[in-house]
C-alpha cells in the first residue's frame, strides 16, 4: 500500500503553544530591548558620578546601570580628578558641594586639562541660585541640574542627550 499523505518537514510542523507557567520553558525568551539607542554599538558609554551622598548615589547608579551605562562613583573632588584621567568617562555627573575640592574647582581643572577638556559634564547640585548657574556656564559646564527640580528620569534623559543617544526628532 502507498502512503499518499505528504511528509511534513520540521519547519512545516505546527508550533505548540501552552498557557501557564510551562510556556516560558518551551518558548525561548525574547531578546531584551534596550531603551538606549547606541550610536556606537559594542561600546558601553562610561559615566563618572561624583556624589558624596550615599543614598542619592545609590539611586543614580542603579538607574544608570539599568539603562546600560558603565558607571564609576567617587565621593569627592580630589578622587574625581584622578578618576577622570584614569577611567576616561564619556560624561561626568558632578556635585558642587563636596569634601576636599568643590565641584566648581573640579570643573575648572577638568576644563583646563588637555586630557579632560572635552568630557561632557553635567553639574547636579542643590545650588539653585542664578549666580551659581552662570558661574558654571562661564566655566564651560555642559548642563546644570538642580537636584530638587529634577527626577531621575530627567537626569537620565539629559545624560542620553549629551551623549547623542536619543533619536533626533
Amino acid at each position: 500500500m502507498i502512503d499518499m499523505e505528504p511528509q511534513q518537514t520540521p519547519q512545516d510542523q505546527p508550533v505548540q503553544t501552552t498557557n501557564g507557567d510551562d510556556a516560558a520553558a518551551q518558548t525561548p525568551p525574547a531578546p531584551a530591548e534596550s531603551p538606549v539607542v547606541n550610536l556606537n554599538p559594542g561600546r558601553q558609554r562610561k559615566l563618572l558620578l561624583v556624589e558624596d551622598d550615599e543614598s542619592l548615589a545609590s539611586v543614580y547608579m542603579s538607574r544608570l546601570e539599568a539603562e546600560g551605562f558603565g558607571i564609576r562613583r567617587v565621593k569627592n573632588g580630589e578622587d574625581a580628578l584622578a578618576a577622570a584621567i584614569e577611567y576616561k568617562p564619556d560624561l561626568i555627573m558632578l556635585d558642587v558641594m563636596m569634601p576636599k575640592i568643590s565641584g566648581f574647582d573640579v570643573l575648572d581643572i577638568l576644563r583646563n586639562t588637555p586630557e579632560t577638556t572635552n568630557i561632557k559634564i553635567i553639574m547636579l547640585t542643590a545650588l539653585s541660585q542664578d549666580a551659581d548657574k552662570q558661574r558654571a556656564k562661564d566655566m564651560g559646564v555642559d548642563d546644570y541640574l538642580v537636584k530638587s527640580q529634577v527626577v531621575i528620569a530627567d537626569v537620565v534623559n539629559r545624560v542620553k542627550q549629551h551623549l547623542g543617544l536619543l533619536p533626533t526628532a
